[in-house]
């Protein structure tokens, strides 16, 4: 038989060669680690559903953060899990609020952490909604943006680096840009969750951030799962509000989706690895049906491999505790 000349073989011979035409790679800079503040004191609680992710309260939190930052994990988002809820979700703005006090906490340990802050209603409110219900029981949107703009400020007040709006309101990036920029704080940039799915991988998440709706669900205002051309939709409005990156949601089932973006826009894209995806890779490796570490690697290396610059994911520290040799 004769072979081509060509042989593919010849440049995956040993690991030199393998890295040397590397197409793509993973890098702890770019990996973002979601954490959840929790009220109280003293705790820090695992997440049933998320093994190795836990609840912290305030005055527990910044070891944590100290040890992700040692590692090599710079950036860090926010999600806030208040003792009282109502149903305008008052917390959300309050300058002694959960998420506020988080953030002074960080910064007066660890400065030069990047500290991203969810911003949303669903945590801190009784129905569990992402904005303002009205009398028919509907999440009012414009409404619901004089909210998000007052909670976008209430964080940059207290130190937050970045804002990260999830609502999926309509307009929200433009009244929060305005709302920034009026506050003095132009400088602040807005990583907006452009193209979040009504997706059935969040259950974990609503689990440790206690914000499963009371009644209804959100499909109302988080996308089709079957839309794929509403995503450039909703990327083009957002980046004409003035995003500085626009993010996908979840990541593993909406890689086309993040290819997508990444072939129409030059914005930097995130892809959000979410709390379904990370449980379902722990569960199979607890019953030794794969590799939790190559499963976790390869899960990563799909997103970037996708078109995605920074990932948020709950891999994060493990990923740099490989990457360093110190697990």
């Amino acid at each position: 038989m004769q072979f081509p000349e060509y042989r593919p073989r010849r440049l995956r011979k040993n690991p030199i060669l393998r890295n040397l035409v590397k197409e793509n790679d993973v890098k702890v800079e770019q990996l973002i680690q979601p954490l959840f503040i929790t009220f109280g004191e003293n705790i820090k609680r695992e997440i049933p559903s998320m093994p190795n992710i836990y609840n912290y309260s305030i005055d527990r939190i910044e070891e944590e953060v100290k040890e992700l930052f040692d590692l090599g994990v710079k950036s860090v988002i926010l999600f806030g899990i208040p003792e009282h809820k109502d149903h305008m979700g008052t917390d959300a703005v309050d300058d002694n609020g959960i998420i506020q006090r988080a953030i002074r906490e960080i910064k007066k340990h660890t400065p030069d952490m990047n500290v991203i802050t969810d911003v949303c209603y669903c945590e801190y409110t009784d129905h569990g909604h992402c904005g303002f219900i009205n009398k028919d029981g509907e999440v009012e949107n414009d409404r619901t943006l004089e909210m998000l703009a007052d909670e976008s400020v209430s964080h940059a007040k207290a130190g937050a680096d970045m804002i990260a709006p999830s609502d999926m309101m309509d307009g929200r990036i433009a009244v929060i840009r305005d709302a920034l920029d009026e506050n003095g704080f132009s400088h602040i940039p807005i990583m907006a969750y452009s193209v979040k799915y009504s997706s059935a991988f969040y259950g974990p998440f609503r689990d440790a951030a206690q914000s499963t709706p009371g009644s209804g669900d959100r499909k109302g205002y988080q996308m089709d799962p079957a839309n794929s051309r509403e995503a450039l939709r909703e990327a083009t409005l957002d980046i004409g509000e003035s995003a500085d990156i626009i993010m996908v949601k979840p990541a593993l089932a909406y890689l086309d989706i993040i290819r997508m973006l990444r072939d129409n826009f030059d914005h930097p894209i995130a892809a959000y690895n979410v709390s379904g995806e990370y449980s379902m890779v722990c569960a199979a490796a607890e019953k030794d049906w794969i590799d939790f570490d190559r499963t976790m690697d390869e899960c990563l290396l799909s997103m970037k491999r996708a078109g995605a610059d920074i990932i948020i994911t709950y891999f994060a520290k493990r990923f740099a505790q490989n990457a360093a040799g110190k697990r």
